[in-house]
Protein backbone atom coordinates (compact mmCIF):
# COMPACT_ATOMS: atom_id res chain seq x y z
CA UNK A 1 0.00 0.00 0.00
CA UNK A 2 1.24 3.77 -0.81
CA UNK A 3 2.62 5.30 2.32
CA UNK A 4 0.07 7.32 4.47
CA UNK A 5 1.67 10.67 6.90
CA UNK A 6 0.48 8.96 10.04
CA UNK A 7 -2.12 11.77 11.38
CA UNK A 8 -4.33 11.13 13.58
CA UNK A 9 -8.18 12.45 12.54
CA UNK A 10 -11.10 12.38 14.19
CA UNK A 11 -14.75 12.53 12.61
CA UNK A 12 -17.17 13.18 15.48
CA UNK A 13 -21.09 12.99 14.97
CA UNK A 14 -23.67 13.70 17.50
CA UNK A 15 -26.30 10.73 17.77
CA UNK A 16 -29.63 11.71 16.12
CA UNK A 17 -28.85 15.19 17.35
CA UNK A 18 -32.03 17.04 16.91
CA UNK A 19 -33.74 14.41 18.70
CA UNK A 20 -31.37 14.02 20.97
CA UNK A 21 -31.76 17.62 21.84
CA UNK A 22 -35.43 16.99 22.20
CA UNK A 23 -35.34 14.38 25.05
CA UNK A 24 -33.07 16.18 26.62
CA UNK A 25 -34.88 19.06 27.25
CA UNK A 26 -38.18 16.96 27.68
CA UNK A 27 -37.99 14.32 29.90
CA UNK A 28 -41.06 12.90 28.95
CA UNK A 29 -39.96 11.87 25.49
CA UNK A 30 -37.18 10.13 26.70
CA UNK A 31 -37.39 6.14 26.33
CA UNK A 32 -40.37 6.87 23.34
CA UNK A 33 -39.57 6.80 19.54
CA UNK A 34 -39.51 10.14 18.55
CA UNK A 35 -39.44 12.57 15.29
CA UNK A 36 -38.54 15.87 14.74
CA UNK A 37 -40.20 17.21 11.42
CA UNK A 38 -43.09 18.50 9.89
CA UNK A 39 -47.21 17.52 9.97
CA UNK A 40 -48.23 14.65 8.76
CA UNK A 41 -51.54 15.99 7.66
CA UNK A 42 -49.50 18.16 5.13
CA UNK A 43 -46.10 17.69 3.22
CA UNK A 44 -44.08 17.40 6.68
CA UNK A 45 -41.06 15.54 6.61
CA UNK A 46 -38.98 13.66 9.39
CA UNK A 47 -35.73 16.06 9.93
CA UNK A 48 -34.42 13.33 12.50
CA UNK A 49 -35.42 10.26 14.35
CA UNK A 50 -34.74 9.10 17.67
CA UNK A 51 -32.94 5.68 18.02
CA UNK A 52 -36.21 4.56 19.44
CA UNK A 53 -38.27 5.11 16.40
CA UNK A 54 -35.66 3.81 14.07
CA UNK A 55 -36.02 0.02 14.57
CA UNK A 56 -39.58 0.82 13.11
CA UNK A 57 -37.87 2.36 9.99
CA UNK A 58 -38.42 5.85 10.72
CA UNK A 59 -35.31 8.22 9.31
CA UNK A 60 -34.74 11.40 8.20
CA UNK A 61 -35.93 12.25 4.89
CA UNK A 62 -39.06 10.38 4.42
CA UNK A 63 -42.56 11.74 5.05
CA UNK A 64 -43.57 12.06 7.78
CA UNK A 65 -47.19 10.62 7.15
CA UNK A 66 -44.95 7.10 6.29
CA UNK A 67 -43.35 7.56 9.47
CA UNK A 68 -46.18 7.50 11.53
CA UNK A 69 -47.87 4.83 9.50
CA UNK A 70 -44.59 2.55 10.71
CA UNK A 71 -44.61 3.30 14.41
CA UNK A 72 -47.95 4.27 15.44
CA UNK A 73 -46.75 5.39 18.52
CA UNK A 74 -44.02 8.14 17.04
CA UNK A 75 -43.97 11.01 19.21
CA UNK A 76 -43.91 14.22 16.35
CA UNK A 77 -41.93 17.03 17.99
CA UNK A 78 -41.58 20.47 15.49
CA UNK A 79 -38.04 21.75 14.90
CA UNK A 80 -36.27 24.34 17.16
CA UNK A 81 -33.24 25.38 15.14
CA UNK A 82 -32.49 28.24 17.84
CA UNK A 83 -31.98 25.54 20.46
CA UNK A 84 -29.92 23.39 18.06
CA UNK A 85 -27.47 25.73 17.05
CA UNK A 86 -26.96 26.62 20.46
CA UNK A 87 -26.23 23.12 21.46
CA UNK A 88 -24.31 22.93 18.10
CA UNK A 89 -22.08 26.11 19.64
CA UNK A 90 -21.22 24.51 22.83
CA UNK A 91 -20.18 21.31 21.41
CA UNK A 92 -17.89 23.31 18.61
CA UNK A 93 -16.59 25.19 21.77
CA UNK A 94 -15.45 22.12 23.26
CA UNK A 95 -13.55 21.00 19.78
CA UNK A 96 -11.67 23.94 19.20
CA UNK A 97 -10.35 23.81 23.08
CA UNK A 98 -8.98 20.59 21.84
CA UNK A 99 -7.44 21.92 18.71
CA UNK A 100 -7.68 24.85 16.49
CA UNK A 101 -7.72 22.22 13.33
CA UNK A 102 -11.83 21.39 13.17
CA UNK A 103 -13.81 21.26 10.24
CA UNK A 104 -17.06 21.68 10.27
CA UNK A 105 -18.96 20.06 8.09
CA UNK A 106 -22.67 20.50 9.34
CA UNK A 107 -24.21 21.48 12.77
CA UNK A 108 -23.57 18.08 14.46
CA UNK A 109 -20.78 16.85 12.68
CA UNK A 110 -16.90 17.94 12.05
CA UNK A 111 -13.42 16.44 11.55
CA UNK A 112 -10.62 17.34 14.03
CA UNK A 113 -6.68 16.86 13.61
CA UNK A 114 -5.43 16.38 16.60
CA UNK A 115 -1.91 15.20 16.06
CA UNK A 116 -1.04 18.31 18.01
CA UNK A 117 -3.64 19.06 20.94
CA UNK A 118 -4.39 21.16 23.92
CA UNK A 119 -3.97 18.36 26.24
CA UNK A 120 -0.89 16.91 24.78
CA UNK A 121 -2.37 13.58 24.23
CA UNK A 122 -0.25 11.50 22.09
CA UNK A 123 -3.48 8.85 20.79
CA UNK A 124 -6.00 9.80 19.00
CA UNK A 125 -8.19 6.85 21.00
CA UNK A 126 -7.91 9.39 24.01
CA UNK A 127 -8.70 12.18 22.74
CA UNK A 128 -12.13 10.30 21.53
CA UNK A 129 -12.67 9.36 25.14
CA UNK A 130 -11.41 12.57 26.82
CA UNK A 131 -13.80 15.03 24.65
CA UNK A 132 -17.22 12.05 24.21
CA UNK A 133 -16.76 12.57 27.76
CA UNK A 134 -16.54 16.30 27.95
CA UNK A 135 -19.61 16.43 25.42
CA UNK A 136 -21.73 14.38 27.60
CA UNK A 137 -20.86 16.45 30.76
CA UNK A 138 -21.21 19.10 29.16
CA UNK A 139 -24.59 19.23 26.72
CA UNK A 140 -26.11 16.20 27.68
CA UNK A 141 -26.21 14.36 24.68
CA UNK A 142 -23.89 11.59 23.27
CA UNK A 143 -21.46 11.45 20.33
CA UNK A 144 -20.09 8.73 18.08
CA UNK A 145 -16.31 9.29 17.40
CA UNK A 146 -13.62 7.46 14.93
CA UNK A 147 -10.32 7.80 14.82
CA UNK A 148 -7.77 6.92 12.00
CA UNK A 149 -5.37 8.52 9.82
CA UNK A 150 -7.15 10.40 7.16
CA UNK A 151 -10.67 11.71 6.82
CA UNK A 152 -11.99 9.02 4.83
CA UNK A 153 -11.42 6.32 7.11
CA UNK A 154 -12.53 8.63 10.59
CA UNK A 155 -15.27 9.18 8.39
CA UNK A 156 -16.55 5.12 8.17
CA UNK A 157 -15.28 4.65 11.96
CA UNK A 158 -17.82 6.97 13.26
CA UNK A 159 -20.83 5.85 12.08
CA UNK A 160 -19.59 1.80 13.02
CA UNK A 161 -20.70 1.57 16.89
CA UNK A 162 -23.46 4.10 17.04
CA UNK A 163 -25.06 5.80 19.55
CA UNK A 164 -22.32 6.76 21.78
CA UNK A 165 -19.50 4.35 19.94
CA UNK A 166 -15.86 4.99 19.26
CA UNK A 167 -13.59 3.34 16.68
CA UNK A 168 -10.34 3.31 16.28
CA UNK A 169 -8.55 2.39 12.69
CA UNK A 170 -4.70 2.20 13.21
CA UNK A 171 -2.67 2.57 10.54
CA UNK A 172 -1.91 -1.64 11.16
CA UNK A 173 -5.73 -1.78 11.06
CA UNK A 174 -6.27 -0.65 8.13
CA UNK A 175 -6.03 -3.31 5.49
CA UNK A 176 -7.75 -5.68 7.56
CA UNK A 177 -10.53 -2.96 7.38
CA UNK A 178 -10.33 -2.30 4.10
CA UNK A 179 -10.82 -5.69 3.14
CA UNK A 180 -14.49 -5.75 5.21
CA UNK A 181 -16.08 -2.82 3.10
CA UNK A 182 -18.64 -3.55 0.69
CA UNK A 183 -18.39 -1.06 -2.24
CA UNK A 184 -20.89 1.23 -1.07
CA UNK A 185 -18.22 2.75 1.39
CA UNK A 186 -16.19 4.42 -1.18
CA UNK A 187 -17.49 8.22 -1.39
CA UNK A 188 -19.06 8.92 -4.45
CA UNK A 189 -20.74 5.64 -4.93
CA UNK A 190 -24.77 5.79 -4.33
CA UNK A 191 -26.85 2.77 -4.63
CA UNK A 192 -27.66 3.23 -8.61
CA UNK A 193 -23.29 3.60 -9.20
CA UNK A 194 -22.57 0.75 -6.41
CA UNK A 195 -25.30 -1.77 -8.76
CA UNK A 196 -23.48 -0.99 -12.10
CA UNK A 197 -20.28 -1.85 -10.32
CA UNK A 198 -21.45 -5.27 -8.67
CA UNK A 199 -22.85 -5.96 -12.57
CA UNK A 200 -19.43 -5.86 -13.25
CA UNK A 201 -18.42 -8.57 -10.20
CA UNK A 202 -17.02 -5.59 -7.96
CA UNK A 203 -18.82 -6.36 -4.94
CA UNK A 204 -15.96 -4.76 -2.14
CA UNK A 205 -14.15 -2.12 -1.94
CA UNK A 206 -10.70 -3.62 -2.74
CA UNK A 207 -12.19 -4.98 -5.86
CA UNK A 208 -11.71 -0.88 -6.91
CA UNK A 209 -7.96 -2.08 -7.00
CA UNK A 210 -8.19 -4.34 -9.35
CA UNK A 211 -9.97 -2.95 -12.24
CA UNK A 212 -7.86 -0.83 -14.65
CA UNK A 213 -8.41 2.53 -14.29
CA UNK A 214 -9.78 3.21 -17.93
CA UNK A 215 -12.67 0.44 -17.73
CA UNK A 216 -13.62 1.77 -14.21
CA UNK A 217 -13.90 5.18 -15.40
CA UNK A 218 -16.31 4.06 -17.97
CA UNK A 219 -18.38 3.33 -14.90
CA UNK A 220 -17.44 6.39 -12.74
CA UNK A 221 -16.48 8.70 -14.88
CA UNK A 222 -13.53 10.77 -13.48
CA UNK A 223 -14.22 10.21 -10.28
CA UNK A 224 -12.28 6.45 -10.89
CA UNK A 225 -8.67 7.63 -9.89
CA UNK A 226 -10.16 9.11 -6.76
CA UNK A 227 -11.95 5.75 -5.97
CA UNK A 228 -8.86 3.98 -6.44
CA UNK A 229 -6.92 6.03 -4.01
CA UNK A 230 -9.56 5.72 -1.44
CA UNK A 231 -9.60 1.55 -2.03
CA UNK A 232 -5.48 1.53 -0.88
CA UNK A 233 -6.47 3.83 2.11
CA UNK A 234 -5.36 6.84 0.73
CA UNK A 235 -6.55 10.18 1.76
CA UNK A 236 -4.08 13.23 2.08
CA UNK A 237 -6.77 15.71 2.19
CA UNK A 238 -6.11 18.59 5.57
CA UNK A 239 -8.40 19.14 7.96
CA UNK A 240 -9.55 23.04 6.40
CA UNK A 241 -10.47 24.97 9.87
CA UNK A 242 -12.15 27.79 7.45
CA UNK A 243 -13.36 25.59 4.10
CA UNK A 244 -15.77 27.85 2.36
CA UNK A 245 -19.38 25.96 1.73
CA UNK A 246 -19.02 25.21 -2.29
CA UNK A 247 -22.59 25.92 -3.15
CA UNK A 248 -25.71 27.44 -1.25
CA UNK A 249 -29.38 26.23 -1.93
CA UNK A 250 -33.07 27.03 -0.95
CA UNK A 251 -35.80 24.61 -1.05
CA UNK A 252 -39.36 24.19 -0.66
CA UNK A 253 -41.87 21.36 -0.43
CA UNK A 254 -45.61 22.71 -1.16
CA UNK A 255 -48.50 22.06 0.89
CA UNK A 256 -50.47 21.79 -2.59
CA UNK A 257 -48.48 20.85 -5.46
CA UNK A 258 -47.51 23.44 -8.25
CA UNK A 259 -49.78 23.48 -11.07
CA UNK A 260 -49.85 26.88 -12.92
CA UNK A 261 -46.43 27.88 -14.57
CA UNK A 262 -46.54 31.34 -13.55
CA UNK A 263 -46.61 30.21 -9.79
CA UNK A 264 -44.02 28.07 -10.39
CA UNK A 265 -41.74 30.32 -11.94
CA UNK A 266 -42.37 32.80 -9.35
CA UNK A 267 -40.86 30.52 -6.64
CA UNK A 268 -38.23 29.66 -8.45
CA UNK A 269 -37.53 33.95 -8.64
CA UNK A 270 -37.86 34.03 -5.27
CA UNK A 271 -35.81 31.28 -4.60
CA UNK A 272 -33.12 32.41 -6.50
CA UNK A 273 -33.06 36.08 -5.13
CA UNK A 274 -32.96 34.78 -1.49
CA UNK A 275 -29.73 32.80 -2.68
CA UNK A 276 -28.45 35.98 -4.17
CA UNK A 277 -28.66 37.33 -0.07
CA UNK A 278 -26.76 34.41 0.60
CA UNK A 279 -23.92 35.04 -1.67
CA UNK A 280 -23.68 39.10 -1.14
CA UNK A 281 -23.42 38.06 2.83
CA UNK A 282 -20.80 35.88 2.05
CA UNK A 283 -18.87 38.12 -0.33
CA UNK A 284 -19.12 34.87 -3.31
CA UNK A 285 -19.79 35.48 -6.47
CA UNK A 286 -21.23 32.02 -8.51
CA UNK A 287 -20.63 31.01 -12.23
CA UNK A 288 -23.37 28.05 -11.95
CA UNK A 289 -27.32 28.34 -10.89
CA UNK A 290 -29.33 24.96 -10.55
CA UNK A 291 -32.48 24.16 -10.16
CA UNK A 292 -34.21 21.40 -9.06
CA UNK A 293 -37.72 19.85 -9.72
CA UNK A 294 -39.18 17.28 -7.69
CA UNK A 295 -42.93 16.17 -9.32
CA UNK A 296 -45.87 14.82 -7.65
CA UNK A 297 -44.65 10.97 -7.96
CA UNK A 298 -41.53 12.14 -6.50
CA UNK A 299 -39.22 11.85 -9.78
CA UNK A 300 -36.10 14.35 -9.37
CA UNK A 301 -34.14 16.12 -11.62
CA UNK A 302 -31.59 18.84 -12.22
CA UNK A 303 -31.16 21.54 -14.56
CA UNK A 304 -27.91 23.71 -14.37
CA UNK A 305 -26.66 26.90 -16.38
CA UNK A 306 -23.00 27.91 -16.06
CA UNK A 307 -21.53 30.82 -17.51
CA UNK A 308 -18.05 33.36 -17.08
CA UNK A 309 -17.35 35.71 -15.43
CA UNK A 310 -19.36 34.60 -12.07
CA UNK A 311 -21.90 37.11 -10.16
CA UNK A 312 -24.16 37.36 -7.17
CA UNK A 313 -26.66 39.68 -9.61
CA UNK A 314 -30.27 39.39 -8.42
CA UNK A 315 -31.82 39.45 -11.81
CA UNK A 316 -29.37 37.48 -13.96
CA UNK A 317 -29.45 34.74 -11.28
CA UNK A 318 -33.03 35.02 -11.12
CA UNK A 319 -33.25 35.11 -14.61
CA UNK A 320 -31.22 31.91 -15.22
CA UNK A 321 -32.70 30.19 -12.74
CA UNK A 322 -36.52 30.91 -14.28
CA UNK A 323 -35.51 30.46 -17.47
CA UNK A 324 -34.31 26.51 -16.11
CA UNK A 325 -38.24 25.50 -15.49
CA UNK A 326 -38.40 26.00 -19.46
CA UNK A 327 -35.95 22.69 -19.50
CA UNK A 328 -38.27 20.64 -17.01
CA UNK A 329 -41.98 18.98 -17.17
CA UNK A 330 -43.17 21.34 -14.98
CA UNK A 331 -45.88 23.49 -17.10
CA UNK A 332 -47.50 19.78 -17.68
CA UNK A 333 -46.61 17.52 -14.55
CA UNK A 334 -47.29 18.84 -10.98
CA UNK A 335 -44.66 19.65 -8.84
CA UNK A 336 -44.55 18.83 -4.96
CA UNK A 337 -41.06 20.93 -4.51
CA UNK A 338 -38.62 23.37 -5.94
CA UNK A 339 -35.03 24.01 -5.29
CA UNK A 340 -32.39 27.07 -6.76
CA UNK A 341 -28.96 26.28 -5.71
CA UNK A 342 -25.77 28.23 -6.62
CA UNK A 343 -22.08 26.14 -7.76
CA UNK A 344 -18.90 27.03 -8.61
CA UNK A 345 -18.21 29.66 -5.89
CA UNK A 346 -15.37 32.40 -6.43
CA UNK A 347 -13.06 32.06 -3.44
CA UNK A 348 -10.62 35.92 -3.75
CA UNK A 349 -8.19 33.79 -1.49
CA UNK A 350 -6.56 30.82 -1.93
CA UNK A 351 -6.72 27.91 0.54
CA UNK A 352 -3.74 27.22 3.06
CA UNK A 353 -3.04 23.81 3.30
CA UNK A 354 -0.17 22.82 5.79
CA UNK A 355 2.31 20.05 5.33
CA UNK A 356 0.73 17.08 6.59
CA UNK A 357 2.80 16.12 10.20
CA UNK A 358 4.45 12.75 10.23
CA UNK A 359 3.85 11.77 13.66
CA UNK A 360 3.11 8.72 15.58
CA UNK A 361 -0.03 7.90 15.62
Amino acid sequence: MTDIPLRRILHVDMDAFYASVEQRDDPSLRGKPVAVGGSPDGRGVVCAASYEARPFGVRSAIPMSRAVRLCPDLVIVPPDFRKYRAASSEVFRLFREVTPLVEPLSLDEAYLDVTENAWGETLGLRVAERLKTSIRETTGLTASAGVAPNKFLAKIASGWKKPDGLTVIAPERMEKFLRGLPIDALWGVGPVTAARLRAQGIDRLVDVRTIPTDELRTIVGSLAPWLQQLAEGVDDRPVEPNRDAKSASSENTFDKDLTDAVEIRGAVDEMARGVVKWLAKKDRLARTVTLKVRYSDFTTITRSHSKTPATRDAEDIAQRAVKLVDRTDAAARPVRLLGVSVHNLEDPSAPFEAEEPLLPF
